[in-house]
């Protein structure tokens, strides 16, 4: 007797969708999403979808109608919660747009909770361009399984970032003129990671980084590492130690 297959199959195409989901729910999915969908998946009526919306958790969905741009889903039933995120932030120094976006898509698939861009005096970038960085966030939930999207804050200058740090977050700082080795840093929660841009912090930002009470100075090891490797090694250690990842 065959096997029954997996019901949904594992090339089940996931969505974000920014509108509460729930069980009877008969979400419309138009737009860029809708185009993918019906004219690069080739997607019909009764296929599978799975959504998720950053509230409620991941929904199966199936495709109830299709119109010339847009698609109707039907909501069958839940097939997980909202996931629980590690309490972590990751403060870095933009970097020119294709490690950027790579720094973006792997801190969300790590799990961190918030991106802080935070602008240094020797930061080259002149304009983050956020609505591009938090598309590539989306995409990067859709593709790694997150159901909690992390928060993507407006780029801040260093002096105003410490000038409002809240003082019961540990803010772990990649200082390139060493420090604590990061795996033997007690900073379970709620911590940030500080990285800097790809010239490193000037000896301005070094002393007023070390005059804020929440800084803990950490080493990423023996090697020079590019501002983007530094920026994963770091958030990689924290998750391993004091995130999900146990």
């Amino acid at each position: 007797m065959p096997a029954t297959p997996a019901w949904p199959p594992a090339s089940t195409p996931r969505l974000f969708v920014d509108q509460l989901l729930e069980a009877g729910a008969t979400p419309v999915i138009d737009g860029p999403p809708a185009h993918y969908l019906l004219h690069v998946m080739r997607l019909k009526t009764g296929d599978p979808l799975l959504l998720f919306d950053n509230r409620s958790g991941e929904w199966l969905a199936t495709i109830a109608g299709i119109g010339k741009r847009s698609l109707s889903l039907a909501i069958e039933r839940q097939t997980r919660p909202l996931e629980p995120v590690p309490d972590l932030w990751l403060c870095f120094a933009p970097v020119k747009k294709a490690r950027l976006d790579w720094i973006i898509e792997k801190a969300t698939e790590l799990g961190v909770a918030r991106l802080q861009p935070v602008i240094t005096e020797r930061t080259i970038v002149e304009r983050v361009k956020t609505e591009r960085l938090a598309a590539q966030i989306i995409e990067a939930c859709e593709q790694c399984g997150r159901t909690a999207v992390p928060t993507l804050a407006d780029p801040v200058k260093l002096p105003a970032l410490l000038k409002d740090w809240p003082a019961a977050r540990a803010l772990l700082f990649a200082d390139e003129a060493g420090g604590t080795p990061v795996l033997s840093v007690d900073a379970p929660a709620s911590a940030a990671i500080l990285t800097g841009p790809e010239g490193g912090f000037t000896e301005r930002e070094r002393a007023l980084l070390l005059d804020c009470p929440a800084v803990r100075r950490i080493a990423l090891g023996p090697r020079i590492l590019r501002a983007e490797t530094a920026a994963i090694a770091a958030t990689s250690l924290w998750m391993a130690r004091h995130g999900d990842w146990r």
